[in-house]
């Protein structure tokens, strides 16, 4: 994208208000546009910039912070930034799809009075994403795929719900404790230290291996679990089967 944005294209296309890109210009925090014909034009860098403010912002630094990382000459605004993308984002980001109330309802087997309780539900969870009248985005097209084949199984909708629901819950504070051990262990000594140059190649790396690590070992400890889970069950099913379908230690009275 050259320079061709108008102030008010710029706003369009940064989701940012014009008021707050002339401020953001005004303290220094963006660069000034090319002039042509008394009217300023703005192109990708400008973009990017207003992009690194924003997500800044919502990292809980205020305007003057940002001006002092954007000035130290280091590129340290825009390290944090490539840090955090490499931290939020996934190897394996998946194209989301759309679909209608009616294809979901032929999927899954969901119609009448039910339908609002069970889409509601599903937006909760983040797996379907209202995307105007009766039409729904999903975001991870795998997750609704895994939905729809345990619904196939026999188990029900409400049920399937339910368990991603605990899977939700405990995928947060797993990704938590390895966040919080990322950052106490290796982030925080790297800053204390002064950030050091040679150090950054370094912190790039950890922060790459972080996410497919700790999917790996929830992978792997999964794994171990389930299978302990099952032979659990199947073990009690095994001991009431051979008590003539009574529970264990049930006898006749």
């Amino acid at each position: 994208m050259s320079a061709e944005l108008t102030i008010e294209q710029l706003a369009a296309v940064s989701g940012m208000s014009v008021r707050n890109i002339r401020a953001h210009q005004a303290r220094g925090l963006l660069d000034p546009p090319e002039v042509r014909m008394r009217v300023g034009y703005y192109g990708e860098a400008h973009v990017a910039q207003l992009k690194l403010i924003r997500d800044l912002q919502a990292d809980g630094f205020n305007l003057a912070g940002i001006k002092r990382l954007l000035e130290d000459g280091r590129g340290t605004a825009e390290r944090l930034a490539r840090v955090r993308a490499v931290l939020s984002s996934s190897s394996r980001a998946e194209a989301p799809e759309t679909l209608t109330r009616a294809e979901l309802g032929r999927r899954f087997h969901v119609a009448g009075d039910r339908a609002p309780e069970v889409l509601a539900r599903a937006e909760r969870l983040g797996i379907l994403v209202a995307a105007g009248p009766d039409r729904f985005l999903v975001p991870s097209p795998t997750l609704l795929a895994v939905a729809e084949q345990v619904v196939a199984r026999g188990i029900s909708l409400d049920g399937a719900l339910a368990v991603f629901e605990q899977i939700e819950r405990h995928c947060d504070a797993v990704s938590a404790a390895f966040v919080r051990l990322f950052m106490e262990q290796v982030w925080r000594p790297f800053e204390e230290a002064g950030m050091p140059e040679e150090r950054w190649t370094e912190m790039d790396e950890s922060v790459r291996a972080l996410r497919p690590l700790a999917a790996e070992a929830l992978q792997a400890i999964l794994g171990q679990r389930m299978s302990a889970q099952i032979d659990a069950a199947f073990g009690e099913l095994t001991r009431r089967l051979g008590n003539g379908g009574q529970e264990p230690g049930a006898g006749v009275q």
